[in-house]
């Protein structure tokens, strides 16, 4: 069985999630998808529901982090080169992210990172495999 992971994040304005996340390259499935949430597709087992505060709310009784001043999560994703990584990035902020933190290289891995515009991290890394096991 091939596991899916669904990652919930709130967000305060859905519409421009959406926009900011599309500029990423990102779709989303519109079975899925309402006034409420939406379905961000990263792969065909990674998705990420964008769910309005109100709704986020309905499924839990705590409160809600403020991602701006609080980090409640790390997401990576993994890219298929240093190259990849830095182009990764300069959408994010070419869409109204900021970065982070600086760039981070271990020769064997380089990684970025940047803030949406709810204040969730994104880290975006590149893993040379073969050197990551030596």
């Amino acid at each position: 069985m091939n596991r899916k992971i669904f990652v919930n994040l709130p967000v305060r304005d859905l519409e421009k999630s959406k926009e900011f996340f599309a500029k990423l390259g990102f779709g989303f499935n519109p079975r899925f998808t309402n006034e409420d949430a939406a379905c961000m597709v990263v792969s065909d087992d990674i998705f990420v529901m964008l769910l309005t505060e109100t709704y986020f709310k309905t499924f839990t009784k705590k409160d809600i982090a403020d991602a701006h001043s609080t980090t409640e999560v790390l997401v990576c994703l993994s890219e298929a080169s240093r190259a990849a990584v830095d182009a990764h990035l300069a959408k994010a902020l070419e869409a109204g992210a900021s970065e982070a933190r600086e760039a981070q290289d271990l020769g064997f891995m380089y990684g970025r990172s940047f803030s949406d515009l709810d204040g969730h991290i994104w880290e975006i890394v590149w893993v040379d495999e073969a050197a990551a096991q030596g």
